[in-house]
């Protein structure tokens, strides 16, 4: 019980004193998470809205796929895109393995299923309700996907904010194709998995309260935001 107590303690000083180390490897899970989801939801949230209001023929089989890879094995995805960036892969020339970079498309490849998921289940339900309106002023394609985007936003809010989730706490696909580098590529999950097996607890504990309170920062950020709006509205 002491040994948890004097870890909790340390950890707590680390966290107060803002330890070099602490703040850079939360500063930097914080830039690929952030760059990964502005670039997923660039991707998802049109294309989730494109499957709301679109018929095609390959539509259903579409939303199937989407809907299975949501649970598509984070380290199945670190695998693939360690293949393709390796040296002997098809973009081994571009010297991405074991950078940021290569994080960064790994989460993208992680949370873009989730976020189009999202924001499709979202969408479909406001295009029932804008549908005849959007119809009968002869709105091109384009301009029905940006309005329903933007009179959807809210909901997309939280369509992103499960892709930040997710994001934050990823280690598999990072661990493999981060490479878990120190002053590189180390990012809070990695870092907690390598300090906890080193036995350093009160680091480890550090870093598991930066992305608690990480997280929480970010719902809070987004809920403060959808309620003043909201209210701005009345």
């Amino acid at each position: 019980m002491s040994d948890i107590v004097e870890g909790l303690t340390a950890a707590f000083w680390l966290v107060i004193s803002l330890d070099p180390e602490l703040l850079e490897i939360s500063l930097r899970s914080l830039q690929v998470t952030l760059t990964s989801l502005v670039i997923a939801s660039a991707i998802a949230l049109p294309f989730g809205t494109f499957l709301a209001i679109r018929r095609f023929r390959y539509r259903r089989l579409t939303i199937s796929v989407l809907n299975a890879l949501m649970g598509l094995p984070p380290v199945v995805v670190g695998l693939i895109v360690y293949i393709l960036l390796s040296r002997s892969g098809p973009f081994g020339v571009l010297g991405l393995l074991f950078t940021p970079t290569a994080m960064v498309i790994a989460q993208v490849i992680i949370i873009t299923p989730l976020i189009a998921s999202i924001t499709h289940q979202a969408m479909r339900e406001l295009w029932a309700e804008y549908h005849d309106l959007l119809i009968s002023l002869n709105t091109s394609q384009w301009q029905r996907i940006k309005t329903l985007i933007w009179d959807g936003r809210r909901n997309l809010l939280t369509a992103s904010l499960a892709g930040f989730g997710r994001g934050i706490g990823e280690v598999g696909a990072i661990m493999i194709v981060g490479g878990n580098i120190d002053n590189a590529t180390r990012v809070l999950t990695t870092a907690i998995a390598l300090e906890t097996g080193k036995g350093d607890f009160a680091l480890a504990l550090a870093l598991g309260f930066v992305l608690i309170a990480l997280a929480i920062s970010v719902n809070i950020a987004i809920h403060s935001l959808s309620r003043t709006e909201r209210e701005g509205r009345w």
